[in-house]
């Protein structure tokens, strides 16, 4: 097998790179159907994590309504929509998003984001967001499922 691919990897040794250290398993990479992780859930304002890389968390959310105006002092948000459409209200302006359209929302932008109808989205950020940042309620979710 090669070494880096599939079920196996070289353990590093950053002390002795010359060193034959034994293999060790790795996670399997298998494919994520977006189609099928967003038909395992119907909750809205619920974030579901469904990938990790890099401390950044990628998350799915189904949402319809309004949520709560909030900010994260110290993380950005992407907010990635896959079906559907949705606005992100900020304190002076209104963005629309819609199905393949993505939006960077800084760390201190005070947002709210708003959807007509029911939308899928997808989140990348930081692990151990909060997803109603500065605000506590009941559409806060402290231990995101995962999926």
């Amino acid at each position: 097998m090669v070494e880096g691919f599939g079920r196996w990897r070289r353990r590093a040794s950053y002390d002795h790179p010359h060193l034959d250290l034994p293999m060790e398993p790795m996670e399997p990479m298998e494919k994520v159907s977006l189609a099928s992780k967003f038909a395992a859930f119907s909750d809205h304002w619920s974030p579901k994590i469904v990938g990790e890389l890099n401390g950044q968390h990628v998350k799915l959310v189904k949402f319809v309504g309004e949520f709560v105006w909030h900010h994260h002092d110290d993380e950005d948000e992407m907010f990635l929509v896959h079906r559907g459409q949705f606005r992100m209200e900020l304190r002076d302006r209104t963005i629309d998003l819609r199905a393949g359209d993505f939006l960077i929302v800084p760390r201190g932008v005070e947002h709210r984001p708003v959807a007509d109808a029911e939308v899928e989205v997808m989140l990348f950020e930081p692990a151990g967001t909060l997803n109603t940042g500065n605000v506590q309620g009941e559409r806060t979710v402290a231990e995101p499922a995962r999926l």
